[in-house]
């Protein structure tokens, strides 16, 4: 049996038992992949859990859950009324961007390793781009670049970069091990992305897949582990971080934590939360895809809640909130899942047993 070390709450041993599961299957068949599990009910942490090979404290490049946290700093400035989802954005509107209806996945011959790094210079690049459809008239998944989008808005209005006001008004509160821009200080605790076990299919060189997908590195575990991408804290995928960091940000945004009120109101949770692209992704070909900013997680995980908000990422990480249950999620995994795709497989069990566990809690007696 793997090792699993960390610690869970009462009522929460489940939990336990299907990371535990999951990773004697990983480890027999791949080794061990590097992953940690936590979770937060109703504000108050019950899982953190951790593999031997990415303990709980290190941190690893988190990809798409970066663009939970970027899009978690445009919610508040939305609330706010600092910004407006009607904003002229792009030829559109803030909220068509937010919903990955630009067409703008990426540049003609594609950008540099210095340009994918700095979403300033990803933005003033697609600035002169055709885009890929019609803006506005479909979706597709604007997979490493869609915070440099919303992110020259929030400069434009606020003066301040998407990263900036993530720091100032989330990640420093609340010592979120979660990171848009990596101090140099930290990167001690950096453990390097890892490829998957078995290799990736090559992707058509003309599909929007390629153009939305393709890094300059050659691969996206290279993209993450270069210093520059972590150091801008690129906010569609650069982000570090670790599970913590990730559950405690979502729990953060839904529930009391240490005190502090949620950061944002049912309102707004439920206004980003709710599907807006709808029908088949150009890029990806998932259907009803997004909210505003964030996946529709319940179709994923039809355990959630309508309500339910998140972001997988292309190493297998997830993190969602659960206004329903309660319930904050976060796991990051070091190395490439088999079979891709964002949000590994084994996000389906190991969340279940999260909220089977919280509601369980909750249930009232007889």
């Amino acid at each position: 049996m793997t090792e699993v070390r960390g610690t869970v709450a009462p009522g929460f041993e489940d939990v336990r038992g299907e990371f535990t599961a999951f990773l004697d299957r990983e480890v027999a068949e791949y080794g061990d992949p590097g992953a940690q599990l936590a979770a937060y009910s109703d504000g108050r942490q019950v899982v953190d859990l951790w593999s031997g090979a990415l303990p709980g404290d290190d941190l690893t490049g988190v990809f798409s859950i970066s663009k939970g946290a970027a899009h978690l700093s445009v919610a508040l400035l939305v609330q706010d009324g600092v910004l407006s989802l009607d904003e002229p954005a792009w030829g559109l509107t803030l909220r068509e961007v937010l919903g990955h209806r630009a067409g703008l996945i990426g540049v003609d011959g594609g950008f540099t390793v210095t340009e994918i790094a700095d979403d300033a210079l990803i933005a003033a690049r697609l600035e002169g781009q055709k885009p890929f459809w019609e803006p506005g008239t479909a979706y597709g998944y604007h997979a490493l670049v869609v915070a440099a989008l919303t992110g020259a808005v929030v400069r434009r209005v606020t003066g301040r970069s998407i990263q900036q006001v993530y720091a100032e008004r989330i990640r420093d509160p609340y010592d979120l091990d979660l990171h848009l821009g990596l101090p140099e200080a930290l990167e001690a605790r950096y453990a390097p992305v890892q490829p998957s076990p078995v290799p990736y299919p090559p992707m058509d060189p003309a599909s929007l897949m390629a153009i939305a997908f393709t890094a300059p590195h050659g691969s996206l575990d290279a993209f993450a582990n270069d210093r520059n991408v972590r150091a801008h804290g690129q906010a569609s995928a650069g982000g570090v971080g670790n599970a913590r960091g990730v559950a405690r940000m979502y729990a953060a945004a839904i529930s009391t934590v240490d005190g502090r009120a949620p950061l944002l109101s049912a309102a707004t949770a439920a206004e980003f939360a709710a599907p807006y692209s709808m029908g088949p992704d150009l890029v990806t070909g998932e259907p009803d895809h997004f909210g505003l900013g964030f996946e529709t997680v319940r179709q994923k995980y039809p355990y959630l809640g309508a309500g339910a908000f998140g972001h997988g990422s292309a190493a297998g990480a997830m993190g969602w909130a659960d206004p329903a249950s309660g319930v904050a999620y976060g796991y990051v995994r070091r190395r490439f899942a088999w079979p891709p795709g964002g949000g590994a497989a084994e996000n389906e069990a190991l969340g279940a047993a999260i909220v089977r566990s919280a509601k369980a809690l909750t249930a009232p007696e007889g």
